[in-house]
């Protein structure tokens, strides 16, 4: 992969992270620390999580399976291409701006293989294992717990049933003006989505809980394509932003989220553009 990554300023040990990232951008992201050059990693960190980890795979499936049910293969596989090709291109970009110079040459020194004993491989796999749970459980459990208390409770912290009423519904509200272009200026939408930023696949669940059974009638086959690209494009989890902070600083962990969700804007607006374009509704 060194030829092919060079052509967008990497080097061919970024394939590694970026495979990982299709499961979880957390381990991808750790995965960087191999990279030997600070510029290569950080571009690499900054890529990663555009590729669609399994999370998003419940969010892609739930509106396939509402929306678009004939062309559920087509569409789930053009968003797992989107994103690579998203990918490559703000790659590109970053070759050109922020990380401007070239990849450090491939070399690498082959060591003599031996057979690993098993206790040496349950001693890394635990350790490995246990440093994740520890790190993005007990992320996305606190997020969890202050979603739930912003769904739970109005302005004066009364507990209410209605959700419409709730912190959570006040605070979404005020990112109702920049989804409405999109078609997504309904609260609800939202709050799944900041839900989705605790765990992806709180999307799925929240929708559900506030929705119900009226998502077909007030979604649109377009809205449902133009929520997709933008589930797909937008910040990280929050598991993957404290990973993001932890290797490369909070400035740059800010810059993900904000960068993130503007690519996610500008190609859920060129989707849904080009969807008025042809006539869907």
């Amino acid at each position: 992969m060194d030829k092919l990554f060079r052509g967008m300023g990497l080097s061919g040990r970024s394939i590694v992270p970026m495979l990982i990232g299709f499961g979880c951008s957390v381990p991808a992201i750790m995965a960087t620390r191999t990279l030997p050059s600070d510029r290569d990693r950080k571009m690499t960190i900054l890529l990663t999580p555009m590729m669609s980890c399994t999370a998003k795979l419940p969010i892609y499936a739930f509106f396939v399976a509402a929306f678009f049910p004939k062309n559920g293969a087509w569409i789930m596989s053009g968003l797992y291409l989107l994103g690579i090709i998203t990918a490559i291109i703000i790659a590109l970009i970053y070759r050109k701006t922020l990380f401007k110079g070239e990849p450090i040459p491939f070399v690498m020194e082959i060591p003599p293989y031996r057979f690993p004993a098993l206790r040496n491989i349950v001693q890394l796999l635990w350790e490995k294992a246990k440093g994740f749970i520890e790190r993005a459980f007990t992320v996305i459990f606190i997020g969890t717990i202050i979603i739930w208390f912003l769904q739970s409770f109005d302005l004066r912290f009364n507990l209410t049933d209605d959700s419409s009423t709730s912190i959570l519904a006040a605070v979404t509200s005020i990112f109702a003006p920049i989804m409405q272009p999109l078609g997504l200026g309904d609260w609800r939408v939202g709050a799944s989505l900041v839900a989705g930023f605790i765990a992806k696949e709180g999307v799925v669940s929240s929708m559900e809980v506030l929705f119900g059974d009226e998502l077909t009638a007030i979604l649109t086959p377009l809205t449902a394509a133009t929520m997709l690209v933008f589930a797909l494009l937008y910040t990280p989890c929050l598991a993957a932003i404290a990973t993001v902070r932890r290797e490369l600083g909070g400035k740059w962990a800010v810059f993900v989220v904000l960068w993130q969700c503007a690519i996610a804007w500008i190609l859920a607006m060129a989707v849904r553009l080009i969807g008025l374009a042809l006539g869907m509704v």
